[in-house]
């Protein structure tokens, strides 16, 4: 199970206990406005950037009218917001991937930079992480007993599947994710969620359990800030330490 997966159903089981949303869906208009720019229309249909983050925001509920206020705020306002990636470690030397979307980039560098140092991490120069991880395709469905399904995925082109809480990872190449995924719902298959994430080359045992709470503790502390889009990590920790 890579990091960002095992991290990314810790979340969601946070979340599913809290129930705060409205700072999830805050950070998805935001991520909307850089989408409706960068890609250069309002238009879902005419912008690929947007059309993957409104399968973002659907995936995590967020409602219909959220999504389609943001779309016209951002034409409206054209608010100056960037996306940043930042690169940093973790204790223990996990490695971390920090997307984020900001109208300041200096004070959310800044604002990172601290999370890091107040965790027992540290936040590096660019291109000191990034190596380790590289961009995937990925699509998340019910978990598949039919042979003859998972075989028909790969010759779709799916690379590689795992499985974890319930819900079946297809792994694949980046450019290919909207044709696999528009090929996938014609066989039938529900599609939970699908979208581009950083998936680590191989993933860093965490065995010393103070280090992998003080490293979770990072995770959930830069996912609490709001100009903090995702978190992608190459840990492997025991699962005793995640409840």
């Amino acid at each position: 199970m890579s990091g960002h997966s095992k991290w990314a159903n810790i979340k969601r089981r946070k979340e599913a206990q809290d129930q705060k949303r409205g700072k999830i869906f805050s950070k998805l208009a935001r991520l909307i406005a850089v989408a409706v720019r960068e890609g250069g229309s309002p238009d879902p249909a005419a912008n690929a950037k947007l059309r993957l983050v409104i399968e973002r925001a659907k995936a995590e509920n967020m409602p219909k009218e959220n999504i389609q206020r943001a779309i016209e705020n951002a034409v409206k306002k054209k608010e100056a917001v960037e996306e940043l990636l930042l690169e940093g470690y973790a204790p223990g030397g996990v490695a971390v991937l920090v997307e984020a979307v900001t109208d300041n980039r200096q004070r959310t560098i800044q604002e990172v930079k601290n999370i890091f140092q107040k965790n027992g991490g540290s936040l590096s120069e660019p291109g000191a992480v990034a190596f380790q991880f590289e961009k995937k395709g990925m699509i998340e469905v019910e978990p598949l007993k039919d042979e003859e399904k998972l075989l028909s995925l790969i010759d779709l082109g799916v690379e590689d599947f795992e499985t974890e809480d319930q819900v079946m990872i297809l792994w694949l190449e980046p450019a290919r994710l909207e044709e696999i995924k528009n090929k996938i719902a014609q066989l039938g298959i529900e599609i939970k969620r699908a979208d581009l994430v950083m998936k680590p080359k191989s993933l860093l045992r965490v065995t010393d359990p103070d280090k992998a709470r003080a490293t979770l503790n990072l995770l959930e502390a830069l996912d609490h800030h709001d100009d903090v889009q995702r978190v992608f990590a190459n840990f492997d920790i025991p699962d005793q330490y995640l409840k």
